[in-house]
């Protein structure tokens, strides 16, 4: 081991010692065979006692309340916070609050990160038609979801699709968007945080290019929620969806969310009209009247088991703030940084995320031919790193459950193994 390791080694441990939310990484379920989860920006880890939160719902809430739960009229023991259903907009007005920069009643849980960037995007493609705005602006490496709804909604309502290139090392810039928008631009629908590059666009930048150009913009935050601060609200955004699975620990699959500007709720209409999503749904009357407010993004029955984890997971962040989660993250990829230009580099890995921590999400992505091959080697010594075609791994490293020591430790075995298949 040399002076340079036992070095690096010691400060990472410093770093753990001196890190304000590491009793927050007790708090999950243990993994005994990884030594170092790198994928916490694609499926964020479980909480520890989620089995008995769990449990308890089931016999206490639904099983003692039963189909009561829906309007909290069951036995005082069985009854949850909320009706189950008010749960879209109140978990939404959780995860507005932690994590996004919003104000209470413009956010909801309802349907997939997918479903609900159609709702969106068509509703906000069809009020801007009207006008006579028919170009919908999007990037290359965007998502490959993201790319294919608006690809469909184009196809479905006779829009023009205006591509920006973008370096997948890179992103969206405002100086980009400021060179395609224009009178014909209706939608423009970008990510945050680049799934590829970790790349964070200067939203509030972007927002007003768009907006001075008279066009709607629709931020995908899939990989911005719980990671980076988020000012929704004051930045202008006028749409915005996400997931929970990932730095929020809502587990896997668990419910998207979606957020509509105050003003523009009663102005965009969703086109999946669902029964949940009426005025008045018991009523089961002929004829869809949207629900008012941001309820009417709300199509069917919300997956409120799948909200359970979601709610704890958010009550941890809450205690955290987002703020130091935010700190912690940028510390953690600069120490990932540091060990991947100390042992890697000299192997021919290139960085292919952003040096400047301003521009830099909550993941750092590396690239060198034959990266795919060494994965199983990887994983059979407990390091699991995301990998994303034709030749990068992504060290995905989630604040509230990644230490420093875990950062060095698999980045040590990541140099072990390029040695010895060098």
């Amino acid at each position: 081991m040399t002076a340079e390791t036992v070095d690096l080694a010691s400060r990472a441990a410093e770093l753990d010692a001196t890190d304000p939310l590491s009793a927050h990484r007790t708090r999950f379920v243990p993994s005994p065979d990884v030594v170092a989860y790198f994928d916490g920006n694609s499926l964020g880890r479980p909480l520890a006692g989620m089995a008995e939160r769990l449990d308890r719902f089931v016999t206490r809430e639904w099983g003692g309340g039963l189909i009561r739960g829906w309007t909290g009229d069951g036995p005082a023991d069985s009854r949850s916070a909320r009706p189950w259903m008010d749960w879209p907009g109140w978990v939404g007005d959780r995860i507005a609050a932690a994590a996004l920069g919003a104000a209470p009643g413009q956010t909801v849980v309802a349907d997939s990160t997918t479903v609900l960037l159609y709702k969106l995007a068509r509703a906000a493609v069809d009020a801007q038609a009207r006008a006579g705005r028919r170009e919908i602006v999007l990037d290359t490496d965007n998502f490959p979801t993201d790319r294919y709804v608006l690809e469909g909604i184009a196809a479905e309502r006779g829009c023009v699709l205006r591509w920006i290139e973008t370096d997948p090392a890179e992103g969206v810039t405002a100086e980009q968007v400021a060179a395609v928008v224009g009178p014909a631009t209706g939608l423009v629908l970008f990510s945050h945080v680049a799934y590829r590059s970790g790349w964070l666009a200067d939203a509030a930048a972007v927002t007003r290019v768009v907006h001075d150009a008279g066009g709607l913009v629709l931020w995908d935050l899939c990989h911005s929620a719980g990671s980076v601060e988020l000012q929704l609200d004051a930045w202008g955004v006028d749409l915005a969806a996400g997931c929970t699975y990932k730095y929020l620990n809502g587990g896997p699959g668990s419910p998207a969310f979606g957020y509509v500007r105050r003003d523009l709720q009663d102005v965009l209409r969703q086109p999946i009209q669902g029964w949940m999503g009426r005025r008045d749904p018991f009523l089961m009357g002929p004829g869809y009247v949207p629900a008012d407010g941001v309820r009417g993004v709300v199509s069917g029955t919300p997956p409120v088991l799948a909200m359970v984890p979601l709610l704890a997971a958010l009550e941890q962040l809450e205690e955290a703030g987002i703020a130091a989660v935010r700190a912690k993250s940028v510390a953690l990829t600069e120490f990932a940084l540091e060990l991947v230009d100390a042992w890697l580099v000299p192997y021919g890995v290139e960085v292919a995320s952003p040096r400047d921590p301003a521009r830099r999400g909550g993941h750092v992505t590396i690239r060198r031919p034959g990266f795919r091959e060494l994965l199983p080697h990887l994983w059979e010594r407990g390091v699991i790193p995301d990998f994303r075609e034709p030749d990068g791994i992504r060290l995905g490293l989630a604040p509230l459950s990644t230490s420093f020591t875990e950062v060095h430790a698999g980045v040590s075995i990541l140099r072990d193994v390029l040695t010895e298949h060098a």
